[in-house]
């Protein structure tokens, strides 16, 4: 079976809203605060059952998240040593034979901020969010990226550069989604950050067409 590498990303420290988001929306073994994680997608999504396997039994890491769709599954692996983290990495690219820079590039479909959201759309936003409640009068960041995984890593280079609030993040399906909340400022800081951190990530081309 072809697997298809989509996303492969390390994060070197879990931020503490992120940690706790995790925490309050996983299934598996909760991540702490500056932690190191690892994401990965893969097509098919069946293949993260294997990955999952390899990464587990080879190393110390422990997985919070595992979705397995159709089309996509996600796996998150998380551990207090960045080098237990990037060793269990290691495998799991060794047994899929590819390498880091086999996953695909992020592409930004939307990126967008909205200022001084009013209360209806305040409530909207809360009927719909797994982090943070958003109060009315914020600026509110909106970020769709493919593929979805990318939507970790966004959100944590976010709250590293910024003192947002993390309203809700995506990381699974055909499309990451990220909201996030604060003063109009802190959310260009963020924003900022956001786009940095994906344009470093290289990769094969992404065929998908960003909206930017």
């Amino acid at each position: 079976m072809a697997i298809d590498l989509r996303s492969f990303s390390f994060i070197d420290s879990l931020q503490p809203q992120l940690t706790a988001f995790m925490s309050s929306t996983c299934r598996g073994y909760f991540p702490i605060t500056n932690n190191a994680s690892l994401w990965i997608e893969v097509a098919p999504g069946i293949a993260i059952n294997s990955v999952t396997d390899i990464a587990i039994k080879k190393t110390q890491v422990r997985p919070a998240v595992q979705i397995v769709e159709r089309a996509y599954g996600v796996l998150e692996i998380h551990h207090e040593s960045q080098a237990e983290v990037l060793e269990a990495g290691r495998h799991v690219l060794e047994h899929l034979k590819l390498k880091e820079t086999d996953r695909l590039r992020p592409v930004v479909m939307t990126s967008e901020i909205i200022t001084h959201i009013d209360d209806y759309q305040a409530m909207l936003i809360n009927n719909n969010r797994n982090g943070s409640m958003f109060v009315a009068g914020q600026t509110l960041y909106v970020l769709e990226v493919h593929p979805a995984a990318y939507a970790c890593i966004a959100a944590n280079e976010a709250e590293k550069a910024s003192p947002i609030t993390l309203i809700h993040a995506q990381p699974y399906g055909a499309f990451g989604r990220l909201q996030l909340s604060g003063s109009e400022s802190h959310i260009e800081e963020a924003r900022k950050a956001v786009h940095k951190a994906l344009e470093n990530i290289e990769g094969r081309d992404n065929q998908v067409k960003g909206g930017g």
